[in-house]
């Protein structure tokens, strides 16, 4: 290819944790699993210290200063991240939704969002189909059958746990650079059909949801739509929002809904969800973070999630949309540099990370970890893409290309029909006879 396509200029890790690799349905929240993080992290914080010449009574001392700066910097973070609650609801999967005053979110403690509130809605597209009239309960917290009160938004508490499976306090919540075996270096693979060379106010598009089996808690597998503008650079502007399956980031294996955004390519700004401040949700309805259920299953039904990403044409923010009228919230126009226009690109599709350093490819799966060709009900689809133009209007989409970054391990295949407007297929299984 002669266009470097995909958004993936994160910065690199230096992955101090280690490359273990553990099997999916390990339980990365159980009190054993906490304290063999707490260990480990230890054991990094203290390693400079056992190893220089100091006395025991003075490595003691470091070590102890050490973890009070640790501590105190988690419950910092956790305290800026999780809100007052007032009302707090649990989940069967184990999480923790907490109700806050959506004045109060995390979106106001940014410099260039304090003291406000959130915005009334935006005028939608034109042509929106509202044929697809569906369920809000499509995430496991909301099955209790309890809520959020108007007024308050459902935020995903993070706790102590969380933040420790990562290798970096301060990079809790960010995309992370692998090095891996990947030709561009960074570990990132895709499987994504794309337009690119015009101006572009949105998109839409049904996404189908999966369980995709993970080779290591440091990978992820997801599908999402991406709304671009900039250079893959330094300054990248990116959107994007979807599922995706991270124990690192989430401690099991549910996909889950999840955003993220990004004005300098992933350097140092934007973040997943809620955990930084930017997004501005309105829904007291849906919690990003949070596991959906139902999936689809081979061989068997099929549930798919339908969002769309649209700038407000009266005050620019771009603004996300689940279903036919549920809207989850915006990013202020104000995040962005190229964005504050309009986007150059959209994508639409699968990404794993593969942080193998063997030699061997991983056997992490995308979508439903069958390849595109074995169609509907084995392999994983996205349907009805549009993008929004500049009178804001849905529309067809023009020229969509596909590509697969190795398609020996994760390949796509598009097509239109009547019902699904343009769609493809992809995903794959990884690691296999032809991607050794």
């Amino acid at each position: 290819m002669g266009i470097d396509l995909f958004p993936r200029r994160k910065p690199k890790r230096q992955h101090k944790c280690g490359q273990t690799h553990t099997k999916q349905n390990m339980d990365f929240s159980s009190p054993i699993i906490s304290f063999l993080l707490h260990f480990l992290l230890l054991v990094s914080l203290v390693c400079h210290v056992c190893c220089s010449e100091t006395s025991g009574q003075n490595q003691t001392f470091l070590r102890e200063k050490e973890f009070y700066n640790l501590k105190k910097t988690i419950n910092f973070n956790l305290q800026r991240i999780n809100k007052t609650p007032v009302k707090t609801i649990h989940s069967f999967d184990g999480d923790i939704i907490d109700c806050v005053p959506s004045h109060k979110q995390p979106a106001f403690d940014h410099p260039l969002l304090r003291g406000q509130k959130p915005l009334l809605p935006p005028d939608r597209p034109r042509e929106f189909n509202r044929l697809d009239n569906l369920s809000h309960n499509f995430q496991l917290w909301s099955l209790s059958g309890e809520s959020c009160l108007e007024g308050t938004i459902p935020i995903r508490r993070i706790k102590e746990q969380d933040m420790l499976r990562g290798c970096s306090i301060s990079t809790f919540g960010r995309k992370l650079k692998r090095v891996g075996r990947e030709t561009s270096g960074d570990g990132h693979e895709h499987a994504v059909g794309y337009v690119s060379g015009n101006e572009y106010y949105g998109a839409k598009a049904s996404i189908n949801v999966w369980d995709p089996q993970l080779e290591s808690q440091y990978e992820f597998s997801l599908s999402q739509i991406w709304v671009i503008a900039g250079s893959f650079g330094e300054d990248l502007n990116t959107i994007e929002a979807g599922w995706q399956v991270s124990p690192e980031l989430y401690g099991d294996s549910y996909p889950r809904f999840f955003t993220y955004w990004t004005s300098d390519s992933y350097q140092g700004t934007g973040c997943y969800n809620l955990l930084c401040s930017g997004f501005v949700q309105t829904s007291s309805k849906i919690a990003i973070g949070a596991a959906i259920s139902p999936t689809s299953s081979y061989k068997g039904g099929q549930f798919d999630i339908s969002l769309m990403i649209w700038k407000d044409p009266k005050h620019g923010n771009w603004w996300l949309e689940y279903g036919s009228g549920e809207l989850i919230g915006y990013w202020p126009s104000s995040l962005f540099t190229h964005l504050k226009d309009h986007a150059t690109m959209v994508q639409f599709g699968g990404e794993i990370v593969n942080s193998m350093s063997t030699g061997s490819h991983t056997s992490t799966q995308m979508g439903s970890g069958h390849f595109a060709e074995e169609g509907f009900a084995k392999a994983s689809y996205v349907r009805n893409m549009q993008v929004v133009d500049s009178d804001n209007s849905l529309i067809p989409l023009p020229n969509l290309k596909v590509v697969a970054d190795h398609p020996n391990c994760y390949n796509i295949q598009q097509g239109t029909n009547n019902g699904w407007g343009n769609y493809f297929y992809y995903g794959g299984p990884g690691r296999n006879v032809k991607c050794p």
